[in-house]
């Protein structure tokens, strides 16, 4: 799509079209390079270089990265630890704990927060599940198709062994006694992937699958597949859990079932993932009375609530367990990456103060000697947006730039006397698309 933009540019121009970086047909063929390794196997990619994968607990695959290079006869382990995941993640096995490192380059994403406990988040879920129901109305959750949905299942699977009291066990009868879609192709997908790899789930997991629980699977749950599968859930008299991406509501099929539903009082938008700002489900969870869903104002009725310990992602706690676990050798010395700069530089802190070990947060493009103490020894001298502030204000660049392409390009077609009414009604429907766009962004 950015091809075709750039070409209709310099057609217009009298310059040569420019060819695609790739084909979709050499994007699908690139996989047949990929090879599957396993985790804690070590592979030698060289003479001097190894590498071995650990499970980070993430996501499923997700993998800490142990490397050991040797130059000048002396050889230096760096290991990177990827997305390192929240500890207790259903399903998935805890992070792999490393015991020596020379280097650590780790992530700070939620280096400045610690999330709620996991029976705490079980019990506020039933809690605000089986409330829904018993009034007759809906749950929607948005979720990511990947890691999310498979937890939610889980956690409605699992849910039952929590407590025995009188009124946990009326709440989760109602909870039993209800249908639960999940309506997303790609987390239909995902789900299936997730059931050819359990030999990669917890041992308390795993234990209970040996024992005929498979907790993706379990009565009451369905998949809807098609878009008019879709499409009857929001025509069902009977109140329903509807689990469908994507997890901050901008696109895909969850901002039909909003449509259908945020109006109503009896229902409930849960909500189990980070919202970022500019985003629907951003002005969902904060309170925003009215919110523009395809164009038609709907009013926020329905009630809304937020459950924040389901991330992927170690708290501040974990990240610091993380440094402790290198019990044989503590690492010389710590990078920060992927982390906003408030998240890094509270973390940062904390490391310096409670480990002794010292941090860097590099910028872009820079390239540090590690043979002893690490050594600024380059930097690439590029226009990197370094905050999503920057990033914001580039877009902005980017998307006025695409907008006085577009004013052309429109101009020339209305201009153009072969032009069909049909042709100039779309036209026109897609100029109010874009203006309504605008509108979504100024107003929130």
């Amino acid at each position: 799509m950015e091809l075709a933009w750039k070409n209709r540019k310099r057609q217009r121009k009298g310059l040569p079209e420019m060819e695609p970086m790739y084909t979709a047909e050499e994007a699908v063929r690139c996989l047949e390079i990929f090879e599957p390794v396993v985790y804690d196997q070590i592979i030698e990619i060289s003479n001097d270089i190894h590498v071995r994968f650990n499970d980070a607990g993430h996501m499923l695959g997700s993998s800490i990265i142990e490397v050991w290079v040797r130059e000048e006869d002396k050889e230096v382990k760096v290991v990177f630890s990827g997305d390192i995941g929240n500890n207790d993640i259903p399903l998935l096995s805890e992070p792999t704990m490393i015991s020596d490192a020379d280097y650590l380059v780790m992530e700070s994403t939620y280096g400045d927060r610690l999330h709620m406990k996991n029976e705490n988040k079980a019990e506020l879920f039933l809690k605000i599940v089986s409330e829904t129901l018993d009034r007759g109305g809906n749950v929607i959750i948005p979720s990511f198709a990947v890691g999310r949905t498979q937890e939610i299942l889980y956690e409605l699977d699992k849910i039952k062994e929590t407590k025995d009291d009188e009124e946990f066990i009326k709440e989760y009868r109602t909870l039993m006694n209800a249908d639960v879609f999940v309506d997303s192709p790609l987390a239909i997908s995902a789900t299936e992937v997730f059931k050819e790899n359990m030999d990669l789930f917890d041992d308390e997991t795993k234990q209970e699958i040996e024992k005929g629980d498979n907790p993706l699977e379990f009565p009451g749950l369905h998949f809807s597949i098609t878009a008019d599968d879709s499409k009857a859930l929001n025509e069902r008299e009977e109140p329903s859990i509807i689990i469908s991406a994507s997890g901050m509501c901008d696109v895909g099929r969850i901002k039909h079932h909003l449509k259908h539903n945020i109006w109503d009082p009896k229902n409930t938008i849960l909500f189990v993932g980070y919202q970022a700002p500019g985003t629907l489900g951003h002005k969902i969870v904060n309170g925003e009375k009215t919110v523009k869903i395809f164009g038609e104002e709907m009013a926020v009725n329905a009630r809304v609530e937020y459950i924040e310990g389901y991330s992927g992602h170690a708290d501040q706690e974990w990240l610091m367990n993380f440094i402790y676990s290198f019990r044989n050798k503590m690492p010389k010395h710590i990078f920060l990456v992927h982390g906003e700069e408030k998240a890094q530089n509270v973390l940062k802190q904390k490391i310096e103060e409670e480990a002794g070990i010292l941090v860097t947060i590099p910028e872009y493009g820079e390239t540090y000697n590690v043979k002893e103490l690490p050594e600024l020894i380059s930097t690439i001298k590029e226009n990197k947006p370094k905050t999503i502030r920057h990033e914001i204000l580039n877009k902005l660049n980017i998307i006025q730039a695409q907008i006085d392409d577009m004013k052309q390009a429109v101009t020339e077609d209305i201009n153009n006397p072969e032009l069909k009414d049909e042709d100039m009604f779309r036209i026109k429907q897609k100029m109010k698309t874009l203006e309504n766009s605008i509108l979504n962004i100024i107003e929130g």
